[in-house]
This record gives C-alpha cells, structure tokens and sequence, in this order.
C-alpha cells in the first residue's frame, strides 16, 4: 500500500478508531525536532516553489523549548492567494502528504498529514496547516503568538506543560476533548502576547519620537 492510499485508508476510519490508534502521548523535548522542521520546510519549498509561499513556520508545542510535546512537528503554511489548490494538493501528495478538509479553519480550510499510517505513526509526523497570505507581518497568526510567547516567558511555558499532562491522562484516546480542554489556556495567552507585544510597540515609537 502507497503512503497516499495507507493515509486515505486512515482518513475513512470512525472517529474512535482513529483516536485509539493515535493517543495522546508527550514525549520530552528533543532538539531534533527543530533540524527536522528545518529538512522539511525545505522539502516544502521545493515541492511548491518559493513563489507560491509567503511564509513557513514551525508551531505547535515541538517548538517551544523544554516542555513536553506529542512528537508531532506543527508546520503554519502560508500561501498566496491565487495559488491552485488543486496544485497545491497533488505536490504536497507527492512529498507523502494527505489532505484533510477542515471547514472549521480559516480559507483555504485544507491541512495536510504525514506519517500516519494503518500501523499506527511512522517515522516522524507532521501536521501541515494551510492559511492564505496575512496582508500584515506574521505575527498576526495566533499560533504565532502563541509559540513566540510561551518560548519567551519559561514559567508559563511549565504551566501550559502541566495543563497538557493532565489532559492527556485524562483523555489519552479522545483528542477533540483534549485539544478543547486546552483552549481557554492558549486564549489567555495569546491574549497576552497580543497586549506584550502592541506595548512593545507603542513604547519603541515613543522612544522614537522623544
């Protein structure tokens, strides 16, 4: 079976299947993580053409130092806006990505998978999420400023640490509750790295300006 065809297989599985062959495991921080991000995002860029990318980064918890993670690799594609989608789709397939429609994402509501196998995970996974281009810098994705802040502030980091091996204890095999469970965290946060950074801002002009 082809790694497109064992993912589709994957895809088509209940919801329930899916979570007891993928539980919720952390694993401690591993350097590696960041090398691998760094490999990939250069497969990405081959198989899609620099043009076509406004920006490529590395997200999720695998970024954050010193905290545990699900050995997933987090990736925040931008695209442009008049890229083909269809393209888009067929040469992330080819670099061993499946497509996975999300409606409740933002356009182009598409992320991609790799490693996820009928066996369970094979060599290292990584989640692609898709985004069209911000008009404004990059900061301006959540997940962004989210990341950016936790490496920033280790203290906080520790409690989102503690907060994700609870969860996972308590709900190892159903992953919508333990991605819910952690909203209210990353919203707090992120509502703080928002304020942090626009007085950063505000304070850089002032000194500017005196």
């Amino acid at each position: 079976m082809s790694i497109n065809s064992d993912y589709e297989a994957v895809s088509k599985m209940d919801k329930e299947e899916r979570f007891r062959l993928f539980p919720i495991r952390l694993s401690k921080h591993k350097e590696i993580w960041k090398r691998r991000f760094l490999n990939e995002r250069t497969l990405i860029i081959k198989a899609l053409g620099a043009s076509q990318i406004k920006s490529i980064n590395h997200i999720g918890s695998t970024a954050i130092p010193d905290i545990m993670a699900k050995p997933i690799i987090d990736i925040l594609l931008e695209i442009r806006r008049d890229m083909d989608i269809k393209e888009l789709v067929k040469n992330m397939e080819i670099i061993g990505y499946g497509a996975c429609p999300r409606p409740d994402m933002p356009d182009p509501q598409l992320s991609f998978l790799k490693g996820y196998t009928l066996k369970g995970y094979k060599g290292q996974p990584f989640h692609v999420h898709t985004r069209y281009e911000m008009e404004k810098r990059r900061s301006d994705f959540d997940e962004i400023f989210f990341k950016d802040y936790l490496s920033e502030h280790p203290d906080t980091a520790k409690e989102y640490e503690a907060l994700k091996i609870e969860l996972a204890k308590e709900y190892e095999y159903d992953r919508d509750a333990y991605t819910l469970a952690k909203t209210e965290f990353i919203t707090r946060v992120t509502r703080a790295a928002r304020r942090e950074m626009t007085a950063t801002a505000r304070n850089e002009v002032d000194s500017e300006n005196a």
